[in-house]
């Protein structure tokens, strides 16, 4: 009888949002595939949990996919986890489970932590709607990409570094417009947490004084209806 593919959330700043059933899991699992098995090791021993790790990352998922499902098949109940937030968001683990599930293996991801949803909620910008854009390119194709989302309407939510950060608000300024709305989420979930709201120019501003440092989550509001333009511009 086939085993299962747990996909696993973990942590993104704070342990005590990893949950119960994430524990259970990881402690019930033949498998734990980690991204970086030295990071996962420092949460297992947190939690008391002593599965046999393996490594599953980017530079070996290609690899390594065929011969976890061929296990899986086999009987074995396989959990991954990524460094920190979900599997499969801006993280390996989503040719894992498409692996997996075209094969008919069930895949079971549990609920959990990953910092784009608090990002988005605390920005106080529409969250009824979104386009997650996860990282942006950061050399071909993205001046076209900035281009094409200027016009979206539904509220952005994109990764980013805090090397590449006040780049990234001053491109999205010209692009965008100098006012468009947006939130900067830092360290979320970790003791040094911040929102930083205000137009793309006035936080572009904020960090030129302030160095960003850590995690990084932008959240930038959906371009204005043409309807709303025009209101503001004054025309009939």
């Amino acid at each position: 009888m086939a085993g299962k593919l747990y996909i696993v959330p973990t942590p993104v700043g704070n342990l005590e949002d990893m949950t119960m059933r994430a524990i259970n899991v990881l402690r019930e699992a033949d498998l734990i595939l980690a991204e970086d098995t030295r990071t996962s090791s420092v949460l297992m021993k947190h939690f008391d949990i002593h599965g046999r790790l393996e490594s599953h990352h980017k530079f070996n998922e290609h690899k390594t996919s065929e011969m976890i499902k061929e296990r899986i098949l086999q009987g074995l109940n396989v959990a991954l986890v990524s460094d920190a937030g979900t599997p499969g968001i801006s993280d390996p683990g989503f040719l894992l489970a498409r692996t997996c599930a075209a094969e008919g293996i069930e895949v079971q991801t549990l609920p959990g932590a990953t910092a784009c949803i608090p990002a988005i909620v605390s920005s106080g910008l529409p969250c009824d709607r979104f386009c997650f854009e996860g990282f942006l390119p950061v050399k071909k194709g993205r001046q076209t990409r900035l281009k094409e989302l200027a016009s979206e309407p539904r509220t952005l939510i994109i990764y980013e570094s805090p090397y590449r950060l006040v780049k990234t608000l001053d491109q999205l300024a010209e692009y965008f417009g100098a006012d468009r709305e947006c939130s900067v989420a830092r360290e979320i979930s970790k003791i040094h947490e911040e929102h930083r709201r205000g137009s793309l120019a006035e936080v572009s501003a904020w960090f030129k004084e302030h160095e960003p440092k850590g995690e990084i989550v932008l959240i930038v509001a959906g371009a204005p209806s043409k309807k709303h333009r025009r209101d503001e511009d004054g025309e009939e």
